[in-house]
Formats: C-alpha cells, sequence, structure tokens
C-alpha cells in the first residue's frame, strides 16, 4: 500500500519544477510512512509515498526499468497483487529478470511485457501510473472494484495525478473550485463514477484506465461486471463460493508484517476471521489476531434503533473464543470521538466534507491502535452488497422503487442529511432530487442484462449492479481514508473480482433460497461459525448512543451559527439549522438525527480549510 502522486506536462521542463512535485509527494506522507521517492524528467515528475509490506527492503519507488539502450518505464504503484508469485514465475518464463522479490517489480515487468493488456493479468487491489518514456506516455490503472482511489486533473499541456485530491490541490495548477455539480454529487449519496467533487478532476473508474498524450486523453474500461447463465445448482454454487472464499483469504494473508482481522460479529467479518484462523493455523503461522470497535457503556445500555437490533461486543466475544483468536476491543469514549484533533483529521483524510461524525471518528480511531500492533488488517466489508445482505434488497418497497434502493424504503439512508439544512435559493440550484434521478437512469442504462430475464429476478439484477457499482463505492472510499490516514492497509476479501461476477450471476432466487439475507455466504460458512454469529441478523457498523456526544455536537453548531458570516452561510437556512440544534437530544433515532449538524460543521471547517470556491 503506498501513495502515488505525479505531474506530466508536455511543454515544460519538469526537472525545474521539482520543489512542486516534492510537495504534492509529501502529501501522500500518510499513506506512506516508510519510505519516499520521487523521479523527473523533461516532461515528467513522479512521485511515492511507501508503507512496506512485502519485501521490505526491496520495494522502493518509483521503481525504473534498466533494458540498455531502451528510455525507461516508470512505475509508481499503490496496492497488492495478489497473484504476483504466479505472475512472476510466468514472466521468468519469458525472459524477464528480477532484482527484487516485490510485487511492485512484477507490475512493472508485466507491464513491459504485456503493455496496457497488463492490468487484465493482475489479481488484487491497486492504482498506478506508469510514465512510459519511450512513447513518452503515462498509464493510469485502478482495480475491477475500485478499492484504491486515484484522481486525474488534466491542465492545458498535460496531466496530475494522485491517490487522493490533496496531492493534485497542491500542484497551483489546479484550482479549489467546487460548481453546483460537485456540491450536488456531494450531498446526492449516489457516488457517480467518474465524478470527483472538485471542477475539472476526474475519479479513474473502477476497472479503467486512463492513457495520457500528446495526443490528449484517452480511456478505457478493460474490466466490468457481465451477465451470464448461471448452470450451477444451490450445492455446487455453494461450494464454489467457499472454494473461492479459501482461496481468496489464503492469498490476502500474504504479508511481510504483522496482519490482523477486523471483527464485528456480524456473519462477514466473522467468516473472513475465521477463514484467516483456519489458514494461519493450517500453516503454522499460529493463531489469529483479531480487533472490534466498541463504546464505553455500549453493550450495558443498548438500545435497539431502525437498523441495529443488536450489540456487537458479545458476538465478538463468542467468535474470537471459537477460533481461538488473540482479540483486543478498542473502547472508545464521546470525548474522544469529539476531540477537535480527531476531527480535523478525518475531514484531512477525506478532503470533503462526508458528515457521518462518529462513524468515521470511531474508524479512524479504531485504525490508528490497530496500527500500533499490526500494519495490513482483513475486512469483511462489500459482503453486503456482493451476496445481498442490506434490508433495501429485502423491503419491498425499496426494491419497487423508481430510485437508488438506499434512498427508498423509509430507511435512515441521509447519512450527510445537509440538504436539510439547505437555505432556500441553494435547495433551489442544486434541485438533488433532479439530480438523484439523472444519475439512478444513467446508472441504470448500463446494467448488463441477461436475455430473457424479467420480473423480480430481473429488478434483482439491477439491485445488486447498483450497489455493486454506486453505494459500494462510498463505503470502499471510506475504509481507505480511515486506514490509510494512519498508514494501515486494509484489504477486502469480499471485493475479488471472481467472487463478485459469480455471484452478481447468481440468481436471487438461490442467493436467498433459505429464506434470509446472505444465504450463499451463510451456508458458505456453516461448518466455521458458531451458531449465534451463523444467525445473526446484519447489523450495520454502530454509533455511539452516548447523549452526551449529541450534545456536544449540539454546543459546538451553537457556536457556529452565532459567529459572524461562517463560509457555510451562503448554502445553510440559520433557521433550519437552529431549529435542528433545539431538537431535544434523542428524539429520533441515532444517528440520523445528528446527520444534518455532522455535515454543516464539516462542510463550514472543509470550506474554511481548503479555502474551497463555490461557484453557482
Amino acid at each position: 500500500m503506498c501513495g502515488i502522486c505525479g505531474w506530466v506536462d508536455f511543454e515544460r521542463d519538469l526537472r525545474e519544477a521539482k520543489e512542486t512535485a516534492q510537495a504534492m509527494t509529501d502529501t501522500m506522507a500518510c499513506r506512506g510512512p516508510d519510505d519516499e521517492g520521487l523521479w523527473t524528467a523533461p516532461h515528467a515528475a513522479i512521485g511515492h509515498r511507501r508503507l512496506a509490506i512485502i519485501d521490505l527492503s526491496g520495494g522502493r519507488q518509483p521503481m525504473v526499468t534498466d533494458e540498455e539502450g531502451r528510455p525507461p518505464a516508470v512505475l509508481t504503484y499503490s496496492g497488492e497483487v495478489y497473484n504476483y508469485r504466479e505472475l512472476r514465475a510466468e514472466l521468468t518464463a519469458r525472459g524477464h529478470r528480477f532484482r527484487t522479490q516485490s510485487d511492485t517489480e512484477v507490475v512493472l515487468r508485466a507491464y513491459v511485457e504485456w503493455g496496457e493488456d497488463l492490468a487484465g493479468h493482475l489479481n488484487g487491489m491497486y492504482a498506478f501510473a506508469v510514465w512510459d518514456a519511450l512513447r513518452e506516455q503515462l498509464l493510469l490503472v485502478r482495480d475491477r472494484m475500485g478499492i484504491k482511489p486515484l484522481y486525474y486533473y488534466p491542465t492545458p499541456h498535460g496531466v496530475l495525478f494522485g491517490s487522493e485530491p490533496k496531492a493534485i490541490l497542491a500542484n497551483p495548477l489546479a484550482r479549489r473550485v467546487v460548481d453546483a455539480d460537485g456540491l450536488r454529487e456531494l450531498m446526492a449519496f449516489v457516488k457517480t463514477p467518474e465524478q470527483a467533487i472538485f471542477r475539472g478532476m476526474y475519479e479513474v473508474r473502477p476497472g479503467q484506465l486512463v492513457r495520457v498524450s500528446r495526443d490528449g486523453i484517452v480511456k478505457r474500461r478493460y474490466w466490468q461486471l457481465e451477465s451470464h447463465e448461471h448452470p450451477d445448482d444451490i450445492d455446487l454454487t455453494v461450494k464454489t463460493v467457499r472454494d473461492l472464499l479459501d482461496d481468496i483469504v489464503t492469498r490476502q494473508l500474504i504479508s511481510d508484517v504483522p496482519r490482523c482481522a477486523l471483527l464485528s460479529g456480524g456473519l462477514d467479518s466473522s467468516t473472513i476471521t475465521a477463514l484467516a484462523a483456519k489458514h494461519l493455523r493450517e500453516q503454522g503461522h499460529g493463531t489469529v489476531r483479531s480487533f472490534a470497535v466498541d463504546f464505553a457503556g455500549y453493550a450495558e445500555h443498548f438500545k435497539p434503533d431502525l437498523t441495529r437490533s443488536t450489540p456487537d461486543t458479545p458476538y465478538v466475544h463468542e467468535l474470537a473464543r471459537h477460533v481461538g483468536a488473540d482479540h483486543t476491543d478498542i473502547v472508545l469514549d464521546s470525548a474522544e470521538l469529539m476531540k477537535a484533533a480527531v476531527r480535523a483529521a478525518v475531514l484531512g483524510a477525506r478532503d470533503l466534507p462526508i458528515g457521518i461524525g462518529d462513524m468515521d471518528s470511531s474508524l479512524y480511531l479504531l485504525f490508528r491502535a490497530i496500527r500500533e500492533h499490526s500494519t495490513v488488517a482483513l475486512s469483511g466489508e462489500s459482503a453486503d452488497e456482493v451476496f445481498g445482505g442490506y434490508r433495501w434488497f429485502h423491503d419491498p418497497e425499496s426494491v419497487g422503487a423508481d430510485t437508488f434502493p438506499w434512498l427508498a424504503g423509509g430507511f435512515p439512508a441521509d447519512h450527510t442529511g445537509v440538504e436539510r439544512l439547505l437555505a432556500d435559493e441553494a435547495a433551489r440550484v442544486l434541485d438533488l432530487p433532479r439530480y438523484q434521478d439523472e444519475r439512478y437512469r444513467q446508472a441504470l442504462a448500463e446494467v448488463p442484462r441477461l436475455p430473457g430475464e424479467h420480473g423480480h429476478e430481473r429488478r434483482m439484477r439491477e439491485i445488486s449492479y447498483l450497489n455493486l457499482t454506486r453505494f459500494v463505492q462510498i463505503l470502499l472510499d471510506r475504509k481507505d481514508r480511515m486506514s490509510m490516514a494512519v498508514g494501515l492497509e486494509v484489504r477486502v476479501p469480499f471485493c475479488d473480482h471472481r467472487l463478485v461476477q459469480y455471484v452478481f450471476n447468481t440468481p436471487w432466487a438461490v442467493k436467498t433460497f433459505d429464506g434470509r439475507e446472505k444465504s450463499l455466504l451463510r451456508a458458505a460458512a456453516a461448518d466455521l461459525l458458531p451458531e449465534a454469529v451463523l444467525r445473526r441478523v446484519k447489523s450495520p457498523y454502530p454509533a455511539t448512543q452516548d447523549p452526551a456526544y449529541e450534545r456536544a455536537l449540539k454546543d459546538e453548531a451553537r457556536a457556529l451559527l452565532r459567529r459572524d458570516d461562517p463560509p457555510c452561510a451562503r448554502l445553510i437556512d440559520p433557521d433550519k439549522a437552529w431549529a435542528a440544534v433545539d431538537r431535544p437530544v434523542g428524539e429520533t433515532s441515532v444517528p440520523a438525527n445528528r446527520s444534518p449538524l455532522e455535515h454543516m460543521l464539516q462542510l463550514d471547517a472543509w470550506l474554511r480549510n481548503y479555502q474551497v470556491e463555490i461557484v453557482l
């Protein structure tokens, strides 16, 4: 894992712009605390910050080819390629010689061998750039599911790129302008592929490569979900899912640094933790280490809400005992969640005011605590999108709604909520319902159809596609930013493209063959988990229920509203904001009651700290 960035300009000598290129690289220090590098040539400056995971001494970057008499290819790479050993053997058989044991060099040699077609050979999570000095061409590549981020910003004579917007914004060529479409994307909760919030900035789409040359910018998809007939019966489908998970977890345990599992006591994380424990024992590597987040007094005073019927801790402990994990609870309190330094770190990691408050802060603090013990963590993220775990997969109103399912059905899905505080004119200009509808139509038009598929099966393919290409990006982005802010690599086994493609084409009737959510995963993990964990109802990532947190939040909001002309004043209606502040603590479900104020505070801090220019 690492942070990458760079600058290509076909009209100037970037060897004379090292200071700016270094400033871009320095913004990625949190993603790569172990090492740094900067490579410059007449028309390219390539930066890298390294988090050392494999071949700790040999994987320095940017990595450069050394073929005699040939201009170099230069790689800056973030991620892990889990089949790098097989690829190394194949490339060696094709005549390539290796100087290191790193997967980075495998990716570089794969480019030399296969050019743009290298991405089709890779299994993993990655975002990388290759500057080909012979062709004077830059290639940007992102993994199939978009686990690792990659942004770019076209300039008059080239492009800027980086793992995060902050790397691009460190270059004076990038303007910190956000227009109406940027605000719509920020508030609509739809995560449109390729759309970045800052005007002129784009995100490389999952499964996409972007080629930059003197002729301009060309984009190409090298992978996307496809629809195929599913010939397997239930037994074979369950076996295939289990076989895939066995292979995936085994591959993703590869590391030269300490690793662990994130454990919530739910089906998803428990399956990954149990598989990791099984494979580590079989390989003679001891027991698995696991970590969970908890809040002071949470289990003792837990109150069920619309989305969470049980606290995590009892299930976490049962699973940890069952698999013999070396387990640690990271217990947080409201004072820590509300610390100004923590909230500033979250905003700095996100680069954007996402506004989900303590659910970001607690994840950041969890990862920070884990980083003291481990450098790699396996997560159960994305199983709900793959196997159909969310409530909106099973709610008839959500399924039948003519919009994104997470925006329908009466569930508290408005995690931002700031639209409820918008001034009337801002709400009129942004017209978020229209934007959401346009993006929904755009997404629906992409769905790969299966001939003859109709009715409920057809609709559930659509729902699955929307979750796998839109909603999952919201959570993967959050996971990446909070983990990399502290230099922790989080791997996501359920995002292996082989598993995603296989389950996507499994009929909905098979995915729910036992009448419950995630039937396939439950059946595939039946021999691994204790009964209580196996049968537990889906419970999302926890939010604190401590009234002290909400009171502190409202105190901050009052202070903001009493200031003279705060940056967010152009967008926010003060009367609506005061009404939210004055609403009694705990009046409605958590965290939906807090989300408008969380977002207002973060929006104001973002406009101020990032010196954002709003253009409506």
